[in-house]
Parts: C-alpha cells; structure tokens; sequence
C-alpha cells in the first residue's frame, strides 16, 4: 500500500491494529470529497481504495473527453470551490450550460428552463468524472492529515469497543471511530456491515459515448423523451470547440446491445434520427459503452461507528444527472456533523452525531429517487391518455412560472438546509 505522509506509514505488516480518526473507504468523487472535508479539518482521515495508484494528473481533462461526466450543481460547485478543487477544475475542462431543453418524441410537449429565470449565473456544468476526481486527489496529497491506502482491498468489518475495525486482504488492520463506505453501488462495505438494500431493476440500460455535432451546442443541455427511454445531449466544449456533447441514452438491454454493436457511422445517424438532427449531423467520436441502471437504495444509511454515502447508499436513474450531487451533499452533511459533534467532545462515530447525518439525507435522496421513478413511469408509457397528459403538462410547466421555478430550484440543487460548506 502507498502512502504519501511518512508519518501514517501504513506499510508495515503485522496484526496490531493501525488507528486513526476515521476510515472512508472508496476513493471516488465522494469518497475523496469526504476525506478532503475532513482532513481540512485536521481529522487524522485514512482513505482506503483498491486502485494501484491515483490519476495522471497531467493527461486528464486534455485531448478527447472522458465518457463518464456528471451535471455538476451550482450547489456542488461551490462545495468544490470551497474546498479548493474548482479552480484546478475549472484550468482543464468544465462546460457551463444556461439552458435546458426537455421535449417528448411523442408529441409538441417541451419545457425550456434558463439560468436568468432561476436566478443564477449558470444552471451547472458538465464535467467529466476524471476532472473532478483528479482535482480532489491533487487536494488530499497536500493535506498532512490525510493518508492515502492504495491497492487496499477490504475483507473484513469489525466492531470494537470504540468503533470499528477494517481488515485488508493483505491481513493488515485498521480501526478508528468512524468508518465511511464510500465503495460504489455494489458496496461490499455495506455487505460486510449486512444493511439491506432495496433495489429495483429501472429496465434501462445506458449507452454512454461522446459525438462531435454539425452545429454548437450553445451551452444548452438538451433531452428527448423517446419511447424507449430518455436520450441526453449533454454540453462539452473540447479546446474551444463547442460542438461537442456527452451522450446519455437510456433504454432497454436489448436495444441497448444493438446500438453498442453499431458502427460509428451508424450509431451517429441513430442518434441523429432519434434527436430530430437538432444539432445537425451527429458524429460519435468515441466507442459506446452500456451501463446497467438499478435505482437502489439502503434501508438505513449508519449504524455504530460506520455510514454509507453516495452510490453505497443510493443509486439513481441519470435522467436529471443528480446521482453524483446526491453524493458530495452526503458528504458534506456528513462532515458537517461529525466537526460539529467534535467541537462539542462527542466522538466521531457517536450515534447521535450519525442519526442527525442519516436524518438530514436519507428523505431528500428519497423524495428524489422517487420523482425520477415517477417520470421515467410516465416517459416510459405508450398509453394515449397518459401520453396526452404529459403534453399537456410539460406545455403547462413551460407557462406556469412558480412550478417551473421549483423545478428549476431542484435542478440547481437548492433543497432542504444545505450544509454551510454549500451556501
């Protein structure tokens, strides 16, 4: 295992158990989010992953764009900002979008949302995964208080009298007060601490790729609702050109398989087709790949010493590009209450402290899970009436000012009472 303080050598073998403040393990977007809240703090954080070594700095966020990206909040940025990760950020590559433009295939229903009608600069900007994550590693690599645990797989979850204890496939141990999973929707953390799941298949499959298009985007992000599933043409500006986009197409494993089978060509004039060519000719610039989607959702998201965060704790369908924002407010909750019940002397995995986490989250992921279930329900239908009905709605969304202003509060990530890092 590396590590990058001398001081928090975890390189020794041997069965004594190794301590520190608290464990995350999983160093994705949230995971090393949590970390660098933490260790910022002066919280004596060990982050745990499985990978060999961290990003090449130098490569990501150059050249041709990552597939994976997320649709970063105004909210998530400033938590990013705060945290010093943005500017890096904002050096390599991050595309702003003022508008969105949702319309169904089906029919003349469509809704415009815009930047200057919700009161802000900008409704977020698309990022690629990478750009995020090598932000936040070239953060924690100058916090002192943090020590990074590479090539770290887990094997084992303990109580302790004061927490827990992580076993490593290796044989070594570390315990701490609080330990954090942070390893991903299949999360073998959560396995190991046996929380529950409740998961349901969503149907969909997402073919993920990234096209050049005849014509700019304009900073606007666009989505069909086709009768398959929605389709995303995400905004990218790559080297000042602006005809880029990331594509999200949600749909059935069998049409999924097929349009990942196609040729380049092909799958451009199927985008094309599908997206009524509002962006002109459509060409894929990079290979499609297909990832299953399953919302799921933990039954309870902290036990003694231990909490789950982002995909470990929920999973969502990307029709409104949340999953990754739901992830650094987790984060940011969490570290919010674990430094306030620290200043007051509780210990950092006290349940009180946790259950407040726990308290604050778990309802708005819900109350989100459950609105992009119900549109996915009412996009995913063929029958008249309720296709009628979401014309008619989308058209009266489109005029009704105070619901579209909501709706517009939901996307820029302004729910319930954000922590203070996120004002």
């Amino acid at each position: 295992m590396q590590s990058h303080h001398g001081e928090h050598d975890m390189a020794q073998a041997g069965q004594e158990s190794q301590r520190c403040e608290a464990i995350i393990v999983g160093g994705g977007m949230v995971g090393a989010a949590l970390a660098a809240l933490l260790g910022e703090a002066g919280v004596a954080v060990t982050l745990l992953d499985a990978r060999p070594t961290l990003l090449d700095a130098e490569r990501v966020g150059r050249g041709r764009p990552a597939r994976r990206v997320s649709a970063l909040t105004p909210v998530s940025q400033r938590l990013l900002e705060g945290m010093g990760a943005w500017e890096w950020m904002r050096q390599r590559r991050v595309t702003p979008y003022r508008h969105m433009q949702v319309w169904d295939a089906e029919g003349s229903g469509e809704v415009a949302f815009s930047a200057d009608q919700a009161g802000v600069p900008v409704l977020g900007h698309i990022v690629e995964n990478d750009v995020v994550l090598a932000a936040l590693e070239a953060r924690l690599v100058a916090l002192p208080s943090v020590t990074l645990g590479l090539s770290a797989r887990v094997a084992g979850l303990n109580e302790t009298p004061d927490g827990r204890e992580v076993v490593l496939e290796d044989g070594r141990r570390l315990s701490a007060p609080l330990v954090v999973a942070a390893d991903g929707a299949r999360s073998p953390l959560r396995t190991l601490a046996g929380i529950e799941v409740s998961a349901r298949d969503t149907g969909h499959v997402a073919v993920v790729t990234t096209v050049r298009n005849a014509r700019p985007h304009g900073g606007v992000a666009r989505q069909v609702f086709l009768p398959g599933g929605p389709l995303a043409f995400l905004p990218l500006t790559v080297e000042d050109d602006d005809r880029y986009c990331s594509i999200v197409w949600s749909t059935a494993p069998e049409e999924a398989e097929r349009l990942t089978g196609l040729s380049a060509q092909a799958l451009g004039e199927a985008l094309g087709a599908a997206f009524a060519h509002r962006l002109g000719e459509v060409e894929v610039v990079d290979g499609a790949m297909a990832v299953p989607l399953t919302q799921r959702h933990a039954e309870c998201y902290t036990q003694r010493g231990f909490a789950l965060v982002g995909d470990a704790a929920h999973t969502i369908h990307p029709l409104a590009g949340q999953g990754v924002n739901l992830g650094l407010m987790d984060a940011a909750v969490l570290a919010e209450e674990v430094l306030a019940g620290r200043r007051r002397g509780l210990a950092i995995g006290e349940a009180g402290v946790l259950g407040r986490y726990a308290r604050r989250r778990r309802g708005d992921n819900a109350a989100m899970l459950a609105l992009m279930d119900g549109f996915r329900l009412l996009f995913g239908t063929s029958n008249p009436a309720l296709t009628l009905a979401r014309n008619l709605g989308m058209s009266g969304v489109d005029r009704l000012t105070p619901v579209k202003r909501l709706l517009m509060r939901q996307a820029i990530g302004h729910r319930g009472r954000l922590p203070a890092s996120c004002r």
